[in-house]
């Protein structure tokens, strides 16, 4: 059957620059696609040529005749409508269907009289996604679906789509919604395409096999280079006359090296060092806020200690932002009291970047306008060399701000913040717009961090990752505290996330009322509790046996199917563990509940 879409032979220049260059992309009825590349890579670009909102330079882009395609982009423009509903049914084939704007919109938690320039970042994203979604369309392309949507939008989103039959084209940064929906992938890497016939799970193996192939070319090129300058410097034939054909070989060559470079190599995330803080860092007493009949805090007690990692969950509007604000000492609560430690320095990253101006230049950004020289960690560095940390080239460095992309913006605003010394890291949504490889640096970042960190995330996977305890919203300013990340929570609530999206009371979040004595597990959960630790033991021998036979470096020379499989297994084995140990770990909870 012949694809819904089809991309052929991509290529494109901006600003001067090859961005694109034979990139492909085919997608038929009912496929499932991510695609994935580091910010810059031309992601979004390639999403509006394959959507026919920008042409390529060269190439060809076949859609099949009669199918409905519909486009989410980062930043919808809602400007040109009165109300919510205009915007949404303006995107229907039959405005007569009315009916299905208004439902997708109900769904979404929103009414569709809302005024556009009065909505809020998650409003917006899911106003555009009722547009999306109500024509039912044969075809989806969504760039980055999940920003600025809370954890309850996110998981209805992810359950929508996972229902639809429509061939769907994914950009997110949300690896649990790529792991969830994707049946292949497509790298788009230094212009051109790469596809893999598997989701995204196995995406990460399959990509360090690639870079690993690409290093043994290079190093195969490298000799062949050193060999031709070699003859350029110490021919025979060099000596009397340069042979202008082998020349022009060299300079092909060296070329080629020069692409093989990997973009965003280079990228580095570094914290400042500063003195520690005193060992007790936080500590509320009772703390309550409200803003007139809206209880953000009720009776919060809390105490962070050096070296805490605190991720603060809810949906929008439940006061997370203002709980940091509050906890800071930026604001003050209405009763109870919070106590700061002793020695801090606090560097907050703010989730609006509004401490960006979008008419200063990238370089005054950093510098304060103060000369080429930036103060990282009370040192000078020239502006040059710390934007190309950061992956900005040179040329940028009088760029204004506000022509940056959403990833370079973000990528901006940790290079400011991370240049400043700080023990205290307050983190407001820091994953919006990153790609994948500056995720997995920020990741590292944090676990290696000496001091303490407070996070606001939607990004389930993220949590998992970084953060010591969760403090989740419950509805009427009541705020509660899990340990670990965003599973641990949920399998020590014992009950599934909100099945509702943003707009909905947060009271429907269930939190059961835990009952000692009495009652004990079933037959089934009392065997599996007992059974688990033997499958987790098979699984655990598993990972080991995998992880040797990828230890023999010459594996993948010698067969790369064979190192494929063993790649295959161990993530097999890694995932099946991480759910044994997960459904333990829910089961003896829910045991000690139980039995008291």
């Amino acid at each position: 059957m012949p694809p819904l879409l089809h991309l052929q032979d991509i290529s494109l220049t901006l600003g001067g620059s090859p961005l694109l260059y034979g990139a492909e992309l085919a997608v038929g009825a009912g496929d499932r696609v991510c695609l994935v590349g580091r910010n810059g890579s031309g992601k979004s670009t390639l999403m509006r040529i394959a959507a026919g909102t920008l042409p390529a330079d060269s190439g060809t882009r076949f859609v099949q005749p009669g199918t409905r395609l519909r486009y989410l982009e980062q930043e919808p423009d809602l400007s040109a409508f009165g109300s919510v509903l205009d915007y949404v049914i303006a995107g229907l084939d039959d405005p007569d269907e009315e009916y299905r704007a208004q439902a997708m919109l109900e769904a979404l938690g929103l009414a569709g009289d809302e005024t556009p320039a009065r909505l809020s970042g998650g409003e917006a994203r899911r106003a555009a996604l009722a547009r999306a979604l109500a024509p039912s369309p044969d075809l989806l392309l969504l760039d980055e679906p999940t920003n600025h949507l809370d954890l309850p939008a996110i998981e209805w989103l992810e359950r929508e789509l996972g229902s639809l039959r429509t061939g769907i084209v994914l950009i997110s940064h949300d690896r649990r919604m790529l792991e969830a929906l994707s049946r292949s992938v497509v790298w788009l890497d230094g212009g051109t395409t790469r596809r893999m016939e598997r989701g995204f799970a196995h995406f990460e193996p399959w990509r360090e096999a690639v870079v690993e192939a690409q290093a043994v070319e290079a190093q195969k090129l490298g000799r062949q280079i050193a060999r031709e300058e070699d003859w350029m410097r110490y021919g025979v034939t060099a000596r009397r006359k340069r042979n202008v054909r082998r020349v022009a070989e060299l300079a092909e060559l060296r070329q080629t090296r020069r692409d093989q470079a990997r973009p965003g190599a280079g990228l580095k995330l570094e914290a400042q060092p500063v003195a520690m803080s005193g060992k007790i860092v936080i500590d509320a007493e009772a703390v309550s806020k409200a803003f007139g009949p809206q209880h953000i805090v009720e009776g919060l007690t809390l105490r962070l200690l050096r070296g805490d990692r605190l991720g603060l969950i809810g949906r929008n509007g439940a006061g997370k932002t203002t709980l940091l604000r509050l906890l800071t000492g930026v604001d003050q609560p209405d009763g109870g009291a919070i106590k700061l430690g002793t020695n801090l320095e606090v560097v907050t990253l703010d989730q609006t970047r509004a401490s960006l101006d979008p008419a200063r230049t990238l370089a005054d950004t950093l510098t304060g306008g103060g000369g080429d020289q930036v103060l990282v960690g009370g040192e000078r560095r020239h502006v040059i060399g710390y934007m190309k940390d950061f992956l900005f080239r040179p040329e940028q460095a009088r760029t204004p701000v506000g022509v940056l992309s959403g990833g370079e913006r973000a990528r901006l605003l940790l290079a400011t913040a991370l240049a400043r010394r700080a023990n205290l890291l307050v983190l407001d949504e820091p994953t919006n717009d990153l790609d994948l490889e500056t995720l997995d640096l920020l990741q590292d970042l944090l676990a290696d961090y000496p001091g303490t960190v407070l996070l606001v995330s939607h990004d389930r996977d993220f949590l998992d990752r970084t953060v010591t305890s969760t403090l989740a919203a419950e509805g009427d300013g009541r705020w509660v505290e899990y340990a670990g990340g965003y599973t641990d929570m949920l399998a020590q609530r014992g009950a599934p996330p909100a099945a509702a999206v943003s707009g909905a009371s947060a009271r429907e979040v269930p939190v059961p009322v835990r009952q000692a004595g009495g009652k004990k597990l079933s037959f089934k959960d009392r065997h599996a509790l007992d059974a688990l630790p033997a499958r987790m033991a098979t699984l655990a021998t598993e990972i080991a046996r995998q992880q040797a036979l990828l230890a023999d470096p010459e594996l993948y020379r010698r067969s790369p199917a064979r190192f494929d499989e063993a790649r295959g297994k161990l993530l097999t084995a890694e995932r099946e563990h991480e759910a044994a140990e997960e459904r333990w770990l829910e089961l003896e909870v829910l045991r000690e509940t139980m039995e008291g």
